[in-house]
């Protein structure tokens, strides 16, 4: 047997309510690479104390497990639930009438034993059957212990889990067991299933069988695992580590194990500093560089706050220092990326790739687990959860969550008394804008849409590759802008987005058309961009954002900016060059178009035929326009491309689990091609979400709306005047602007930066200022206009002149990480 199993993971669509059940998955070891290791701000770690607990304890906390992996207070012959009832039932009872027991395996399409296998794959995939197994038992108990499945309480289901899992234990998930293949089913899937399996039918269960269960777990998940905060133990994995221990105690009666687990819990609270786990931005990283709140900070949140639940009035409850820092991330870290009903899918990784799910289904888990968590939080702060997720749900109608027929029971339940419950108005969606500088990501929130870009950098990776998942994500990192209506593009993503779109021209991205390879960069290479100026500023409604952009096995090289408006998002790319020897574009838009949708394209006033595989170049276009979706102007006029046509894959080309069914879907793209090996390439163009085709055409029209004071490889910047806002990104030391009556005030600065002015009506200003490249220790800004005082000012601006020109000196901004420093003045 090869001495390299430790390899990937499979990755399970479970019925029931466990923590992955969505198919959101956790870090497989990879053998040879290099650990994770999280660092964490603070320490706080509890020690274990031994509990005296008296056995109604454990029978407590058993009966509290099973009420949240069934679910509680619904009818079973109402909807939704009288059909998830029914699906539950007919899946229990073709793993019924299919059992047969074998030596190597308890199904036979789910074969986990091989003498010899001859390969990591293979090894790999007899370990996942393994847990696919203990899955099925899981889903035949749920179906035995639901009301309304056909098979409630079912005599022959009931023998039918005992038998299995006597099977699994004797030929397989026993003490004695050299674990091989993917260490996650071993160490988490397995043993959750397993010990979820024992809490139904714990009455069933002897006193012999469950000691032997319990040391299976306890040689899988020895107190090993929580030695260190590091490798696989991290983050969410930590978590699910966590849970796997619990249960295993809850079963088995130990209270000194579950004291332990739970200690074990408190690294995953404070905030890092690097590696895995939540930063004080909002951000949140896995896989020591993959932005991944829409997988693991989904499986970790879950997790959390399902043992928070579990453990609140037990003799071990989770009571970390740090634990309010973990209720504080629903705010900061996950509601700004979800957008009525969906999460953005630049936040999820390889969970893109997975057929069967989508950006809201995705999210239906996550909008049960606030508002389970909601319940150990403050008054305060449950009624602001309950109210901004039943605003969600309530303006989701393309995938209405309680219509998911793959959310758990438990699941359903919680977000159907929210909607029940006549005393919450669901909140509307909130006016901001988000920098994640720990991730390079941005958010941008108005009223009637949302947007967001996805960058890399020498911190955060292109993409992930692993598992065969992910195959073509390669430039979901090159600047992908990604926005949606209030009521209009919710299900841009959502209709096989992922295998059918060209993969070189996602919206928003510049990229050469060097053909990559499926993965390319390496099975869990989640390879960097050599580039450190990633980042921007913000005064929390506005934004400044830059990328240093350079491909991916490409010397595709660029700088490009977003600048986030009111109505608006002006976004100017410069210093576009290559030598790939193949054409570089920069996309604009490309909208998925539904079955029946033929949205009209106007380009400068003129409708264009919209016949499929039709391409056309305007030389010199000045605006465009997609009825329903979008307005595009072109402040310095623009060689565009446009082309409606069909494409098709499947699933199976960028995930290799996925079905290899072709699929078809329609695209309207919008582009420009910057020719074949560009040496300084530009473009500027206004992207307005919603915007009408007389808006538009009007807003192409006000030459004085958007000024562009810069668009170099040196500088690029923009000044808005009714919003009073400048904003300029520093690739280099320069000066911005100009002097003299009705110019605009210059801005300089003596280092790469992105700085953000703001006037407001009361006579102050707001400046925000940044080192996205974390490079400069000292850096001198200067504004052009007259200042009277400054109001308030960050520890790091360490001297401040005021009089006819405001001048700041910032120190220590190559250890602010890239966040933002405001100061406040007051105008002359």
């Amino acid at each position: 047997m090869s001495s390299s199993f430790l390899r990937r993971r499979s990755l399970l669509h479970v019925t029931g309510g466990t923590a992955l059940s969505l198919g959101l998955g956790a870090h497989a070891g990879v053998a040879g690479a290099t650990p994770v290791t999280a660092t964490v701000t603070t320490t706080a770690t509890t020690e274990p104390t031994s509990t005296a607990a008296a056995p109604q304890h454990f029978a407590a906390l058993r009966a509290r497990w099973r009420e949240l992996l069934l679910g509680t207070g619904f009818s079973p012959t109402a909807e939704p639930f009288r059909s998830l009832l029914a699906d539950l039932g007919r899946t229990a009872r073709a793993h019924l009438d299919t059992m047969a027991p074998t030596d190597g395996s308890l199904w036979p399409d789910a074969v986990w034993r091989d003498p010899e296998p001859d390969t990591d794959a293979e090894s790999y995939a007899f370990s996942a059957k393994m847990n696919e197994s203990y899955n099925r038992i899981g889903t035949l108990a749920q179906a035995w212990a639901q009301p309304g499945t056909g098979l409630t309480g079912d005599p022959a289901v009931l023998r039918a889990v005992l038998d299995g899992l006597d099977h699994l234990h004797a030929r397989i998930y026993h003490e004695t067991t050299v674990r091989h293949g993917n260490w996650w089913n071993w160490q988490i899937g397995a043993p959750q299933a397993l010990m979820d399996t024992c809490v139904l039918v714990h009455e069933h269960l002897t006193a012999e069988r469950i000691a032997a269960y319990c040391r299976a777990v306890d040689h899988f998940v020895p107190d090993s695992v929580f030695d260190a905060y590091t490798g696989t133990s991290t983050g969410a994995n930590r978590v699910d580590l966590c849970r796997s221990v619990i249960l295993r105690s809850i079963v088995g009666e130990d209270g000194d194990r579950i004291a332990r687990a739970v200690a074990a819990l408190d690294p995953v609270f404070p905030y890092v500093t690097g590696g895995d786990g939540f930063y004080a931005d909002g951000s949140f990283i896995q896989h020591r560089n993959v932005p991944y709140i829409g997988g693991y900070g989904s499986v970790l949140h879950d997790g959390v706050g399902r043992l928070m639940a579990l453990l609140r009035s037990s003799p071990w409850p989770v009571a970390s220092p740090d634990a309010q820092l973990f209720l504080d991330t629903v705010d900061n870290a996950i509601a700004p990326f979800v957008h009525n009903g969906l999460i953005m899918d630049n936040v999820s990784s390889r969970g893109i790739s997975r057929a069967g799910t989508s950006d809201h289904t995705r999210a239906h888990a996550l909008l049960a687990t606030i508002v389970l968590v909601g319940q150990g939080a403050s008054e305060a702060e449950n009624a602001r959860w309950r109210a901004m997720v039943k605003g969600w749900m309530r303006r989701d109608p393309y995938a209405p969550p309680l219509s998911n027929p793959k959310l758990s029971l438990a699941r359903a339940a919680l977000l159907r008394s929210l909607l029940d419950d006549t005393s919450v108005t669901p909140a509307p969606e909130p006016v901001q804008h988000r920098l994640f500088h720990h991730m390079d990501r941005a958010t941008h929130r108005r009223r009637g849409w949302c947007a967001s870009v996805s960058m890399a950098s020498n911190r955060i990776a292109h993409y992930e590759f692993g598992n065969g998942e992910h195959a073509r994500g390669y430039h979901t990192g090159a600047s992908w802008l990604s926005w949606w209506g209030d009521d209009f593009g919710l299900e841009q993503y959502s209709d096989a987005y992922w295998p059918t779109v060209d993969p070189y021209r996602l919206p928003g991205i510049t990229a050469s058309r060097k053909p990559l390879a499926d993965g390319e960069g390496g099975n869990w290479g989640q390879s960097m961009p050599d580039a450190a100026w990633v980042g921007g500023t913000t005064d929390g409604e506005f934004g400044a954002t830059g990328q240093h952009l350079v491909g991916l096995s490409s010397t595709m090289n660029a700088r490009k900016s977003w600048f986030w408006l009111d109505d608006s998002v002006v976004c100017l790319g410069a210093g576009i060059s290559s030598t790939d020897g193949h054409a570089v574009e920069t996309t604009v838009d490309n909208r998925a178009l539904g079955a029946s949708e033929v949205p009209a394209l106007t380009v400068d006033g003129r409708t264009q035929p919209d016949g499929q595989g039709v391409r056309r170049t305007f030389e010199n276009a000045g605006w465009a326009h997609i009825a329903g979706h979008a307005g595009y102007v072109f402040p310095r006029g623009l060689r565009l491309g446009t082309v409606r046509e069909e494409r098709t894959g499947s699933w199976r080309d960028i995930n290799t689990g996925g079905p290899a069914d072709p699929l078809t879907r329609r695209y309207l793209t919008l582009f420009t091609d910057h020719g074949t090996d560009p040496t300084d390439g530009d473009y500027a163009y206004v992207l307005m979400p919603g915007a009408s085709l007389r808006t538009t055409a009007r807003r192409a029209a006000d030459r004085g709306r958007w000024r562009i004071l810069a668009n170099t490889g040196s500088q690029q910047g923009v000044h808005v005047p009714h919003l009073g806002l400048t904003a300029v990104n520093f690739w280099t030391a320069g000066t911005v602007g100009g002097t003299g009556r009705g110019a605009v005030g210059r801005l300089s600065a003596d280092a790469p930066a992105s700085v953000l002015v703001r006037e407001h009506r009361d006579g102050t200003a707001t400046i925000v200022v940044s080192d996205p490249a974390r490079r400069a220790a000292s850096l001198r800004i200067t504004w052009n206009r007259r200042v009277s005082s400054v109001v308030s000012k960050p520890p790091t601006v360490t001297a401040a002149t005021t009089g006819p020109a405001l001048g700041l000196t910032f120190s220590g901004l190559d250890r602010a990480a890239g966040a933002p420093q405001r100061v406040r003045v007051r105008l002359g």
